[in-house]
């Protein structure tokens, strides 16, 4: 059956598709049926359903004679350190992780803060409490206090498992005492902290709170896996939100099993065995669906990597990576290659790497540039398929599903819906729009297995901000287009949408345009606000190292080159040169945060943001052409 049977068949009989994809992990209790409706729009999957997490992540593997396959491989350039793991023995410390844990009284329903690097313990740590039916929420290590700080009110923790330091390039990020500082400001405090003390920079313990890794499981019985009802969270995760309060994401169990089961073959084309890497943080929902749960859950070996795509040592590291590991299928964000290409445009460091073994490389988190995924086909020899989804989602609305068939890649466009997703685009009344017209992106609800049913005490706010907008529909907060064959693409957020003089236009176009110039290695629009046409586009452009042209000339001609393209409708007559763009860690691009610094607008300095000196140097660039205006 290809794509387009199976796609109509989820959206006519998701009853029965959904089901059939349940038998493929293991239940303690088969449900009753696939869909809960009875609270509509409030919809959740699989719910009288019971089961456990770790037990179809792991012990299921152990118990089907595979155990000595690797479940983990730690490749850390920054420590000069690599480790394997197998399944067998990954049971067996994350069944002794747990017993400590219950030890101390830690059980189903309880909630475990998790603010670790990119180390095996950190899946472990989210594995044990998946063990018990304990609910995790991994924050990004090295977060800010104060942001640390609301998430413990909020998730109201009874324990804390963390690591003394993460390391970056040329740096150690000290968390001892962003996390002493967050439990000093929260108004809920943990019962107790387990520290995994890292050699270059040990912490200090506070007495009768702060428990070492290892000397805290001595003795401890391993714990068995506890069931949970289908719809019981797995875990919580923040996302920022746009009061500055951030909205904690539930992931229920069962459905995100299901979905991430599923989409291991049918969407990234692996086999159980078969090594997958996602090159992301444990922090994102990347590293939740496609580090830990997604490849264990389908038998995967995966693949976690403590480093960076440029600077450990230098641009080579990814395909250093996937030779001496045998990586099947790749998934890291589009800003990663970019970064790759700007410091190896030519592709030199991939001579003497072995990369026959790579089927697939697949980019998401930030709109894949037609020109990048046109240097990495070039240079890589495979298929680069862009696919777009959200923490919301868990698991992917739109790709190109290369383990049922690989459709044509139409580049720009993150191909087409997957199933269970009946996306539509609609204008501001919500009705539909024609293709090729631009709009906002929904999803007809219920959503499939995996999704956010609501966000964790905030029933209200998750109607508010992802149902309220459009009726009937989860609101992506995405703006973009279909084309007659169905085929999706995502331009902007919908914020990211300029009005100039009454024409709506898409930055995503403006800067697809821009990155095709052949000096331009990344790029970022915004609109500014104008007394006359509304807003103008203002684009910012980086370049590939060693480009030593005049950066007006440059300029001169990104400018033409959208005017040819676009045409004078899109108003583009301003552009600057720039070093670096804001990105959060995950490597989003803070457009929205640049375009208030032009026009003038207090704003929030993100939490998330990689670094915030970056702001002032945009600060600076925008002085330059003028704005704010004054």
């Amino acid at each position: 059956m290809g794509y387009a049977e199976i796609h109509a068949r989820s959206l006519a009989d998701p009853e029965g598709f959904w089901m059939e994809a349940a038998r493929a992990i293991d239940w303690t209790r088969m449900p009753s049926k696939a869909l809960f409706d009875e609270r509509a729009p409030l919809y959740e999957w699989f719910a009288d359903g019971e089961l456990n997490a770790c037990w179809n992540c792991v012990d299921r593997h152990v118990e089907a004679g595979r155990g000595g396959q690797t479940a983990i491989i730690h490749d850390s350039p920054v420590t000069q350190t690599r480790r394997e793991i197998s399944f067998a023995e990954l049971r067996d410390r994350v069944a002794r992780l747990a017993g400590a844990l219950a030890r101390q009284g830690l059980g189903k329903g309880d909630r475990v803060i998790i603010y670790m690097p990119m180390v095996p313990e950190a899946l472990e740590a989210m594995l044990a409490c998946a063990r018990l039916g304990a609910i995790h929420s991994v924050v990004f290590g090295g977060f800010a206090a104060h942001e640390l700080a609301v998430r413990i009110d909020d998730a109201r923790p009874r324990a804390v498992l963390a690591a003394s330091c993460g390391i970056e390039p040329g740096r150690i990020v000290r968390y001892k005492p962003l996390l002493d500082a967050a439990i000093e400001q929260a108004a809920h405090r943990p019962e107790f902290v387990v520290m995994l003390q890292r050699e270059p920079e040990p912490a200090h313990l506070v007495p009768g709170r702060d428990h070492d890794w290892h000397a805290f499981q001595a003795g401890a019985d391993p714990a068995p896996c506890t069931p949970v009802e289908g719809n019981h969270p797995a875990y919580v995760l923040y996302t920022s939100g746009t009061t500055g309060q951030p909205k904690g994401v539930v992931r229920p169990t069962a459905g995100h099993l299901v979905a991430l089961h599923w989409s291991m073959k049918n969407i990234y084309g692996v086999n159980p065995g078969e090594v997958f890497w996602a090159a992301s943080d444990v922090g994102w929902v990347v590293g939740h669906s496609y580090i830990c749960y997604g490849p264990l859950v389908h038998g995967n070996t995966t693949v976690v990597f403590e480093g960076k795509p440029v600077g450990t040592p230098d641009a080579g590291t990814f395909w250093r990576v996937i030779a001496e590991h045998r990586v099947r299928s790749f998934f890291t964000a589009p800003t990663a290659f970019r970064a790759i290409k700007r410091e190896d445009p030519a592709g030199a460091l991939l001579k003497g790497h072995d990369l026959s073994p790579l089927r697939a490389l697949f980019l998401a988190g930030e709109r894949a540039d037609p020109d990048t995924i046109r240097w990495a086909e070039e240079k890589l020899k495979v298929p680069v398929i862009d696919h777009w989804w959200q923490t919301e989602t868990g698991w992917p609305i739109a790709a190109n599903p290369l383990g049922i068939e690989k459709l044509p890649v139409k580049v720009g466009s993150p191909s087409v819906p997957m199933p269970g997703w009946d996306v539509r685009v609609l204008d501001d009344s919500g009705r539909e729009v024609p293709p090729g017209t631009l709009g906002a992106i929904a999803v007809k609800l219920p959503l499939p297995p995996g999704t956010l049913p609501t966000l964790w005490n905030a029933e209200e706010r998750f109607v508010k901000s992802y149902l309220s907008r459009f009726p009937g529909y989860y609101e992506t907060g995405d703006a973009g287009y279909r084309d007659e064959d169905g085929y999706l693409y995502i331009m902007a957020r919908t914020d990211d949408v300029i009005n100039v003089a009454g024409h709506r236009l898409s930055t995503g176009a403006m800067e697809e345009v821009l990155a095709s110039h052949p000096d331009v290695a990344e790029c970022a629009v915004i609109g500014v606000a104008d007394e006359l046409k509304g807003q103008l586009p203002l684009g910012f452009l980086c370049l590939n190292r060693g480009c030593n042209r005049p950066h007006e000339e440059i300029v001169r001609e990104s400018v033409a080159l959208v005017r040819e393209m676009i045409g004078p409708v899109a108003a583009f007559r301003l552009a600057c040169v720039v070093d670096r763009l804001p990105k959060t860690r995950s490597g989003k691009i803070l457009r929205s945060t640049m375009a208030k610094i032009a026009d003038g607008q207090p704003f929030r300095t993100p939490p998330t943001i990689d670094d915030p000196a970056i702001l002032g140097e945009i600060a600076e660039a925008l002085k330059a052409l003028g704005y704010p205006r004054t």
